[in-house]
């Protein structure tokens, strides 16, 4: 996660915990990365090159194979997602709607990556996959502390993330003038009774 994380933009710390300034291979991969995130964004996991994001980030094709090895590794760095979902442990389950409601929103607002990340994953199979990858592995553990039943944990994260990932899709992607212009507490006074609803109701 050291390349998509926004707080290794400074560097790693010096002895005295001080930030250093980048070094010029994170500026690379980080180059390459946001390059890679656009291209396979806009024309999907097949038709990207190596070359052409390699050109887009204005560094050598080579230096993208030094550091990703292949387009499948560049690929699967590039949607190297950490969602940094809070603890299950420590949600209290009357309030995980709220908080993970918030949490998204400010992810969303904060980290262009995750915007890149759906942008790809409406677009090609293999965005998809990840993106289901990254929910199933960060988001099912919650479900599975606050649901009723462990056995409709799978369901309840779904629904979740389907109320999540519209409200970013509309809001950040297609930019839906009426959801741009909710503000943060309209949207949270809207989204999270439904997530919660989601999570810890009875079976319908």
């Amino acid at each position: 996660m050291a390349d998509t994380h926004p707080s290794t933009l400074a560097g790693p710390l010096s002895p005295d915990g001080t930030a250093r300034p980048p070094r010029r291979s994170d500026a690379t991969r980080g180059a390459i990365l946001a390059a890679a995130r656009e291209r396979f964004a806009a024309d999907g996991y097949e038709r990207a090159t190596i070359r052409a994001i390699a050109r887009d980030a204005r560094i050598d094709p080579s230096m993208v194979m030094r550091y990703y090895g292949s387009k499948e590794g560049l690929f699967t760095a590039a949607l190297d997602v950490d969602l940094r979902i809070p603890d299950p442990d420590r949600m209290s389950p009357q309030e995980v709607g709220r908080v993970l409601v918030a949490h998204f929103l400010d992810l969303w607002e904060e980290n262009e990556v995750l915007t890149a990340l759906l942008r790809v994953g409406v677009t090609n199979p293999a965005g998809a996959e990840r993106m289901h990858a990254i929910f199933r592995a960060q988001l099912l553990p919650v479900a599975l502390h606050v649901c009723p039943d462990p056995g409709q944990a799978p369901a309840r994260a779904a629904l979740s993330a389907s109320q999540v990932l519209g409200m970013a899709l509309t809001r950040y992607v297609l930019r839906f003038p009426p959801a741009v212009e909710l503000s943060r507490e309209e949207v949270l006074a809207w989204l999270a009774p439904t997530v919660q609803r989601y999570l810890t109701a009875a079976h319908p």
